[in-house]
Formats: structure tokens, sequence, C-alpha cells
């Protein structure tokens, strides 16, 4: 696992083609947990996620590995959240042509206010050609929190960057799994209670499922390889039964 930082344990893995996983592990009360971005490299770079803005730092560290950070293009994330986009203006400094890249209500609500320029807002369905790679946007408000959530689809690897979705804990997990990751994931949530519960959570979850993902890019945790249409159809039938 390639280190980028010695000191925090900040690394970054492959995860697809030209899709790359970095990971800082972090101590929290009650045990270790991690921060992962995805970063898209492609003729207009995407990041999913900035990580919380003291970060910083570490994250543009392990992207220079790869690219040179002015070339990004997108900054995208899921909802407006510090470990989303907390650092969303210090990557707008340091990439001269990017922008925001997340829901219209996200836009509307949050970050057409908060960040340096304006967002590029995307509607439910909208795709957004990279060049060789091709992102989805999934308006999904509620799930698992905030009206303006939603999720991209990397549809040429069959990469879900899911977010808040699958959150597992601890601070060493493996880069890439295709181990459970749902039992420790809804043990997490069933003591932290970070879902909404909404009413919709069945009918967003198999919009989800119908893109049949290869690969769940999680936020906090492992990625994981499978079946991913069949594991979200199992998170939506927990969620069901509460």
């Amino acid at each position: 696992m390639p280190v980028t930082n010695a000191q925090s344990g900040t690394n970054i893995h492959a995860i697809a083609e030209g899709i790359f996983r970095i990971n800082t592990p972090v101590r929290i009360p009650g045990g270790g947990f991690t921060f992962n971005q995805f970063l898209i490299v492609d003729e207009e770079p995407l990041l999913f996620h900035t990580g919380p803005r003291k970060l910083f730092p570490l994250v543009k560290e392990a992207v220079a590995t790869v690219l040179p950070v002015s070339s990004l293009r997108h900054v995208a994330f899921s909802h407006f959240e510090a470990d989303e986009c907390g650092s969303l203006n210090e990557w707008l400094a340091v990439a001269p042509a990017a922008a925001p890249l997340c829901g219209s209500i996200a836009a509307m609500v949050s970050v057409d206010d908060v960040a340096d320029r304006p967002a590029r807002a995307l509607a439910d369905g909208e795709e957004v050609s990279l060049g060789t790679h091709t992102v989805r946007w999934h308006d999904t408000p509620h799930l698992p929190h905030a009206w303006e959530c939603g999720f991209l689809m990397e549809r040429s690897t069959g990469t879900l960057l899911c977010g808040d979705l699958f959150t597992q804990p601890g601070d060493d997990p493996p880069p890439v799994t295709e181990a459970d990751i749902l039992g420790p994931s809804e043990d997490f949530r069933r003591q932290m209670d970070y879902f909404s519960h909404t009413r919709d959570a069945a009918t967003l979850i198999e919009k989800l499922a119908a893109e049949e993902p290869r690969t769940l890019a999680c936020m906090h945790g492992s990625t994981w390889t499978g079946d991913g249409g069949a594991l979200l159809r199992e998170l939506g039938g927990r969620l069901r039964r509460g």
C-alpha cells in the first residue's frame, strides 16, 4: 500500500481503472476510523470528497503523487458536511479551473453561498463526461442523511461513489475487499444511528442497485468489489426491518 505521508499514514491505492482511493486513518472516541477520497484520473480529473479541512495538506500530497493538483476540474461530493467538502475552497484555490460538482439542492441551499466559485449543479440522472470515464449523478435525498444527498456512478468501471453508505469502523481496513462489509457497517449504524430513516429508502436503494455496480467506493472503510446490486438490495432489506 503506497504510503504518501509516514506521520499520518495517509496512503493511496488504485481501486479500478483510473480511480484511486486516498485513505487517512484517524482516532475517534471509541476507536479507529478512516476518511477516504476518490480521484478519477482523466482529461477532466475529478476528486470525490475533499476530506475535512484539516486533512487538506495530506490529501493534496497524495493527489500530487498521481497528477498535478492544479489540473483538477471537478471537486465533487455527496452532501454538505465537513468530511465531504470541508476543504472545498482550499481545492478551488490550488486548482484554478476546478468547480464544485454536486446535486442541484446542495448548490441551492449551501454550496453557491459558501464556495468561492459557483457549483456545477447536476439534476437527477445527469451525466458528465470526464474523457474515458463518465459519471452519472443520482439524487438520494435523506439516504443516508441530508436533503441534498446524492451519489456518482462511474459507468465504465461500474464504480459507485457511495459516500456514507456501508460506513465501516476501524483504522486499518484493506484498501479493497470482497469480504463482508454489510455486517460491520450495520453494527456501526445501530450504534451511531446516522441514517435518516426516510420513507423513500427502499425506492432510492433500488435506483442505485439498478446500476449493478461492481465496486462500492465507501468514504469510511474498505472499497468493496462484487455484486453491488445484490449488496445494496440486502442493505435495503435491513433498513426496512429497522
